[in-house]
């Protein structure tokens, strides 16, 4: 199609045609036609004695949105122009419609819900519990829990929630959240802290907005907190331990943990907090704890290849022989890759120790149901259970990111990383639509007459199943993950959502499930922030320039 073809989009007589008009006449009529169109247009500019090009710009020129940190401005693809059947001898062009376009506007939809949604759990939390860790939205108070210290005011949902607001440009709360920390937040408390807990929710919080604001105040923060965690580190081998008092400095484990031994998901989920402390602050001694954990694991190795659960901070033997990639060792595995993603590939010994311990878990702990569903067990003595917990589903996206991110592997182990990826994430969306809330148990088993089926029953609000579909969405571009995440954002408006904010529920195979009243911090920091991020271009929190910690705060990668 020549240029003359496209001069009137819409419509257009050829020469050929019996209605075909002299040029010259069409010529002075198009002319005529624009120096009326002129004059009107002057008539009716503002009055003023001077017009500058600003003040002529608007007539002429897009008006972009330049407030957002980060660049959403993208050039509008061209419309295409297409020739139709008129159902006579005159072609008609018509502009054909945009499929992009219509889904760019259900996106933005679909986003502007998960940021209602937001603005729901978030004003039900200032409304009833602000300051407090966490909303009970039935009971329309506060609730408590131990692992962020007994009657302590934390604001563990404040502090959790900081870089999901900025990301939703919703700047005026995230001004009131840290009015709130620069008055009220002080760590040092008398009472027992999850040191897992508090690293990965508060700093891993303050490091996510400082990497996005670059606001010192919230990188202070982090280290305030950092340095309050550091007894438990002191045992002769480096494994720290789980408990600590900060104004005390008493550490513990846990009762219940095999022999009071420390938890591998939680001694191997300090790395990426402290290495990132330490090459932000210039302050060698929180890379120093980690790398004292990493070279007592290396050398400890099970000739298996399996790192198992538990493991004894005094002696350094392991405690049983449990192994998983779900709870108690998931975020071991997670941070294996992370971390070498983050330290821009540099760590060889650290690949080689995250490809090892993943090719064990595909050895010993991978399984496919009849029907083909893919799923890691739980490994015991060399029995596995066929048992897959909701937080296991994480990883449909860490095996996604390292089919794409590492240059290491050959064809066919890239191509088995791939299949094992969306593999799992399918499974983990079974076990979703095949309960009738379509929320997912927090564990399901196989067997072979019944596959993906709830075993514990309750849903607490978790983001592994949303986290995965986002990984996948981004890495295959497969409109399938949208749907199955926005799926889930209707079950949790359905099944969750109360008049002030929202809570887990006891039974995911009820009609009618009774609510735990309790809105989990993560809701916000995780499970809506991926859910945000899944209908939002790939620009926002790009993966080549971030990573994301366990709780779903993005730090920004070494360069």
């Amino acid at each position: 199609m020549s240029n003359k073809d496209i001069l009137l989009p819409l419509y257009f007589i050829p020469k050929k045609s019996k209605f075909a008009i002299n040029e010259k006449k069409f010529l002075i009529f198009l002319l005529t036609g624009t120096l009326i169109t002129s004059v009107i247009i002057f008539i009716n500019l503002p009055s003023t004695n001077s017009l500058s090009k600003q003040d002529l710009s608007h007539l002429f020129l897009p008006k972009f949105n330049n407030s957002y940190k980060f660049n959403r401005n993208r050039p509008k693809q061209q419309e295409k122009v297409i020739e139709v059947d008129s159902g006579n001898d005159i072609p008609k062009y018509v502009v054909e419609p945009d499929s992009n376009k219509e889904n760019d506007h259900k996106n933005s939809l679909r986003r502007d819900k998960i940021k209602n949604m937001t603005l729901h759990a978030w004003n039900s939390y200032k409304k009833y519990a602000w300051g407090k860790n966490e909303l009970k939205p039935l009971s329309r108070t506060f609730h408590q829990t131990g692992i962020f210290g007994s009657g302590s005011d934390l604001g563990a949902t404040i502090v959790d929630s900081l870089d999901t607001l900025h990301i939703m440009g919703l700047h005026d709360e995230v001004k009131l959240a840290t009015d709130w920390i620069r008055k009220n937040f002080n760590i040092n408390i008398n009472s027992q802290i999850s040191a897992f807990e508090v690293n990965i929710r508060f700093i891993g919080g303050f490091l996510a907005i400082y990497a996005l604001t670059d606001e010192k105040f919230y990188l202070d923060k982090a280290v305030e907190i950092a340095d309050a965690l550091m007894p438990i580190f002191n045992t002769p081998t480096g494994i720290p331990y789980a408990l600590v008092n900060p104004i005390s400095k008493a550490v513990h484990n846990y009762n219940w943990a095999a022999g009071s031994c420390s938890i591998l998901s939680e001694v191997g989920t300090f790395s990426l907090e402290f290495q990132y402390l330490s090459d932000l602050t210039g302050n060698k001694i929180y890379q120093e704890k980690i790398d004292k954990i990493y070279d007592h694991l290396k050398k400890n190795k099970n000739a298996n290849g399996l790192y198992y659960n538990y493991i004894n901070p005094n002696n350094g033997r392991y405690c049983g022989s449990q192994a998983s990639i779900g709870g108690l060792a998931d975020s071991f595995y997670e941070y294996l890759l992370k971390l070498w993603l983050y330290k821009n590939k540099s760590d060889k010994e650290l690949l080689d120790m995250y490809l090892d311990s993943i090719d064990a878990l595909k050895s010993h702990v991978y399984l496919k149901s009849k029907s083909n569903l893919g799923y890691f067990g739980e490994y015991s003595g060399n029995f596995v259970n066929k048992k897959m917990g909701h937080l296991a589903c994480f990883a449909g996206g860490l095996f996604g990111l390292t089919a794409i991110k590492v240059d290491e592997l050959n064809e066919e182990k890239r191509n088995m990383y791939k299949e094992m990826a969306v593999d799992i994430t399918n499974s983990c969306h079974e076990s979703y639509i095949r309960t009738k809330t379509h929320l997912g148990p927090e564990s399901f088993g196989f067997e072979p007459d019944r596959e993906a089926m709830a075993l514990d029953r309750y849903y607490i609000l978790r983001p592994e199943v949303i986290e995965s579909y986002f990984y996948l969405w981004r890495i295959t571009k497969d409109e399938k993950y949208r749907d199955w995440a926005w799926d889930a954002a209707e079950a949790l408006e359905k099944y969750c959502k109360t008049e002030n904010g929202y809570s887990g529920i006891k039974d995911v195979n009820s009609p009618d499930p009774q609510k735990d009243d309790v809105q989990q911090s993560f809701f916000i920091a995780e499970t809506l922030k991926y859910l945000y991020l899944i209908f939002s271009e790939d620009d926002l929190i790009p993966f080549d320039k971030f990573v994301f910690n366990t709780e779903a705060h993005p730090f920004r990668i070494k360069a």
